[in-house]
């Protein structure tokens, strides 16, 4: 398994624990590393993904909330809201990571993880959003201010 791909799979174990089971940062990765090691590739990737998706929450959030037409956070899926969360950190803050990439890994990782249906409700709300990620993107908002 890819380096990023068991970064995104701990980084998505990890949020779910800051989200539903209300741990700190610190100590829901801990727990999760306690469970996967891990190489050390993949917990730098995590790490980064998780600092830099529970930094931006707020507008993450509000991203879903945009493009869930019809649906609130606490009416998802737990862990759909956090595949959401980490895909969209990915979109706007990992400029590295390709938007197709970032798509099919959070579809894969809602599919493995979550429930049937699951795959096609990321994927719908992710494709909405990526039709308008340059102007969606923060810095984005920014500039037209």
């Amino acid at each position: 398994m890819g380096k990023r791909r068991s970064g995104r799979q701990l980084a998505l174990r990890t949020l779910f624990q800051i989200d539903v089971g209300r741990l700190s940062p610190a100590e829901a990765m801990a727990l999760s590393l306690g469970e996967d090691k891990g190489t050390t590739e993949a917990v730098a990737f995590a790490r980064e993904l998780l600092e830099k998706t529970t930094a931006h929450q707020a507008e993450i959030d509000r991203v879903i909330g945009k493009y869930a037409r019809g649906w609130t956070l606490e009416r998802m899926a737990n862990v759909d809201r956090n595949v959401l969360r980490l895909a969209i950190c990915e979109l706007f803050y990992l400029p590295d990571v390709p938007p197709s990439v970032a798509v099919d890994e959070a579809v894969e990782l809602a599919k493995r993880y979550s429930t049937a249906e699951s795959g096609r409700f990321v994927n719908g709300i992710l494709g909405s959003l990526v039709r308008n990620l340059e102007t969606e993107r923060p810095e984005a908002e920014e500039s037209r201010t």
